[in-house]
């Protein structure tokens, strides 16, 4: 969110039509230049106007700066789309051409210098230790707003006299760090705060079922995040795909989307890892079958050479089909989800332990290196960018190849997946790319990779004082136009 009103971005989300879209940051002059050929190259001109908050001018030097970083610098989270950048040239100050190497092509090109990334100040970073100077926060801007970090407290947004577009309306915004959800509801119902944009817990979703006087409530499940469960495919019981499959038929998905979304209207499970913002680029059935069916999970494990143990619990070579699962610590909706599957996979023949822990560590650590059989979490775009690859794609496993920096925390390693998946990321032929992506949703379900969940909705909760142009932004959150809000006096 900080970076959001911090950063400017080449191009912000928006929604058009229930549509989410890519249009111009205000950092840009206009729709850049786009050209297929020879080589996949993109023109930018920047506004003339755009100043960081010292008063030097956003220039090409800034754009080169950020794209060499992406591409080869350390400390980065995500590559896709910068590695195949052949180069960044300035024939102007305020003019960028960004050029692809000859072969290579990127189809979601409007992520590049968006989303997660933006444009970072050359002038003030080049040179020095970019990750140190970031980590705590930072004293600039190139956007309507300066983001105050106090670590483990808030952040506190107040107005940037250099912004040139339009100017916010509020003199300052305290947003309040709470991680519990009961708390943050709390909080503004004793009217600590103002507005909330909370996890869809259990109590908030009871709230928003009987009403909540003096406040506006929007939530919609066609949102940007999944929520499912994804198996370590490199590590036992679930570097098995019978296994995989297996535990898939052995539980009731539908039934704990409705346990906890019914009162919102959600009821039924997703059946692809491909959010619904970007549903043209997905097989929405691709794991439609996998309904509970425990003459399906016989046959697989008795196929794959599974017997079942005195215990009821499947046993092959001595190993016992006993596994942990690890979620974020406290999240009760999370844990819920925990609570029912148990006695589910227990009378399919599967032992389920159940150990969280907090959410630094699971991102930070335990998905990251791997050291997991079993996790429940979301995933969340950060653009409209579709594709899988930089989740699912072999390369993208953690290594030396990559610096330990590859997304794909499962070790999913699938030739044929690999092969539609780098489809949707580099050919420019939406129709080509969108059938590369619905195969590779049904090659991914058939090898049970993850299993989705909930579409997880958004719930968007603020007080009447509040006014404003405010809704929700399935990609950028509830307030990503906050420099439109105000208050009524």
């Amino acid at each position: 969110m900080a970076q959001l009103e911090t950063q400017p971005m080449a191009f912000r989300t928006v929604i058009k039509n229930d549509d989410a879209v890519w249009v111009p940051g205000t950092v840009l002059a206009g729709e850049p230049k786009f050209v297929a050929s020879p080589v996949e190259t993109i023109t930018y001109q920047i506004n003339p106007a755009a100043v960081w908050s010292d008063g030097v001018p956003i220039s090409c030097a800034d754009f080169q700066y950020t794209a060499a970083q992406e591409q080869s610098g350390p400390d980065i989270y995500d590559r896709t789309g910068y590695v195949d950048l052949d180069r960044v040239s300035c024939p102007t100050p305020k003019t960028v051409v960004v050029t692809y190497k000859k072969g290579k092509t990127f189809a979601g090109w409007q992520a590049l210098f968006s989303s997660a990334v933006g444009i970072l100040p050359s002038h003030l970073l080049k040179g020095k230790n970019r990750d140190t100077l970031l980590k705590d926060g930072y004293s600039w801007s190139g956007g309507p707003w300066f983001a105050k970090w106090n670590k483990g407290q808030n952040i506190v947004l107040t107005p940037n006299p250099k912004y040139w577009g339009p100017k916010p309306h509020l003199d300052k915004v305290v947003f309040q760090f709470e991680t519990d959800t009961a708390a943050e509801f709390q909080a503004f119902r004793s009217g600590q705060v103002d507005a909330i944009y909370p996890q869809p817990q259990l109590d908030v979703v009871d709230a928003i079922k009987q009403g909540l006087p003096d406040a506006h409530t929007q939530y919609q499940s066609q949102t940007a995040t999944v929520e499912a469960l994804f198996f370590n495919n490199a590590r036992f019981p679930f570097n098995s795909r019978p296994v995989r499959q297996a535990f898939s038929y052995a539980i009731d998905r539908n039934a704990i989307v409705n346990k906890l979304f019914g009162p919102l209207g959600v009821t039924q499970a997703a059946n692809s890892l491909n959010p619904f913002v970007v549903k043209d680029y997905s097989d929405p059935n691709a794991w439609a079958g996998y309904r509970p069916d425990l003459a399906k999970v016989n046959s697989l494990m008795t196929g794959a050479g599974w017997k079942k143990g005195s215990d009821g619990i499947w046993a092959k070579h001595g190993q016992r089909a006993a596994f942990t699962i690890v979620s974020t610590a406290g999240d009760q909706r999370r844990e819920l989800t925990e609570e029912v599957m148990q006695p589910e996979l227990k009378a399919a023949g599967f032992d389920m332990s159940i150990k969280n822990t907090s959410a630094d560590n699971l991102f930070g650590t335990v998905l990251p290196a791997g050291n997991y059989q079993l996790s429940l979490y979301a995933q969340s775009l950060t653009g409209i960018t579709p594709g899988l690859c930089s989740t699912f794609c072999t390369e993208n496993i953690p290594g030396p190849s990559n610096g330990n920096s590859g997304e794909n925390w499962s070790w999913v390693s699938i030739p044929a997946a690999d092969t539609q998946l780098r489809i949707v990321d580099t050919d420019l032929n939406q129709t080509t790319s969108e059938a590369a992506a619905a195969k590779a949703d049904d090659i991914l379900a058939a090898n049970a990779v993850a299993l989705p969940l909930d579409p997880l909705p958004d719930i968007c909760i603020w007080n009447d004082k509040v006014v404003g142009p405010i809704s929700d932004n399935p990609i950028e959150g509830m307030f990503w136009n906050i420099d439109q809000w105000g208050i009524k006096q």
